[in-house]
């Protein structure tokens, strides 16, 4: 499936701003089942200076500083992906027991430091006891790793309730899971501070989601958002993402951004601002398969 992705950034400013330095993840990873076939970034104003590099995490990073005074600002990203299919969970049948994971990561095994910089806390995810509890209901002695992180995902999409107004980026991991409301991010973050909680290594992926529109109704132009998921570590497999929004493993359907330990490593724009005062922020996203892309 070939998919083009639109994803416009408009921050307006009560006051002038002297000086603008931005943060971008915004331009598309290459993975094993996904291929970036064209991108484009474009600001107004333009940057006087502009510059892309990966980080720590192989996510591309866009630089860019505005020396233009200006009370508003406008991103915009494009991009085309080529996703390919996945395994689905009829193939992770012979994935280990989740405990021989744990001990692995415990005695940190060389052969999986890749996957050591995903098992700590974070500012934005905690670990504790309430959220191990909630992760042993499904990781039950014994259970195969795989296994059990789709019962956590089927739990999740279960018990919790999408509400857009019950939470914001500050909100604590334990009033989520108190509250049982929130967003994907909520989500994610939720999943990924129950599993770390029982020492298994999971991380925090940025990226897309095709949404259906109602039966008989067009593809409305900007309605889509960014979207947030799970991958949890396991050897021999590797890293298999879980959506817990949409009760899912990962497949067609998800176009994959950046990934790392939270959202904050992977904010799709971020930045500092000389001026301005208060600010307003405006933000539609666009993702259509390609066969109904209008030129």
């Amino acid at each position: 499936m070939r998919y083009q992705v639109e994803h416009q950034t408009v921050y307006s400013y009560d006051l002038p701003v002297i000086q603008s330095q931005q943060l971008l993840h915004l331009m598309p990873r290459q993975t094993p089942f996904q291929q970036c076939v064209s991108f484009t970034l474009a600001c107004e104003p333009l940057p006087a200076e502009q510059s892309r590099r990966q980080d720590f995490f192989g996510n591309n990073n866009d630089y860019f500083t505005i020396l233009t005074p200006h009370q508003s600002l406008e991103v915009t990203s494009r991009f085309q992906v080529d996703i390919q299919p996945r395994p689905q969970m009829g193939d992770f049948v012979q994935s280990p027991p989740w405990e021989q994971v744990q001990h692995l990561l415990k005695d940190q095994d060389t052969q999986h430091l890749d996957a050591a910089p995903y098992v700590y806390a974070t500012t934005r995810v905690t670990l504790s006891e309430a959220l191990a509890s909630f992760a042993l209901s499904c990781f039950t002695p014994q259970r195969p790793l795989l296994d059990a992180a789709m019962v956590l995902t089927q739990k999740i999409y279960t018990e919790f309730e999408f509400d857009p107004q019950a939470t914001d980026i500050s909100t604590p991991l334990d009033t989520v899971l108190e509250g049982r409301r929130g967003v994907c991010q909520d989500f994610a973050h939720l999943m990924l501070g129950a599993l770390r909680s029982i020492g298994l290594a999971c991380r925090y992926v940025s990226g897309y989601i095709l949404t259906h529109p109602p039966p008989g109704q067009p593809r409305l132009v900007g309605a889509d958002a960014s979207h947030a998921w799970v991958s949890v570590y396991c050897p021999v497999y590797g890293w298999v993402d879980f959506d817990p929004t949409n009760n899912c493993l990962v497949q067609q359907e998800h176009i994959t951004v950046a990934w790392g330990r939270d959202f904050g490593d992977v904010s799709p724009m971020r930045g500092v601002v000389l001026g301005g005062g208060a600010q307003q922020l405006t933000v539609s996203v666009t993702v259509t398969p390609l066969e109904y892309a209008v030129a």
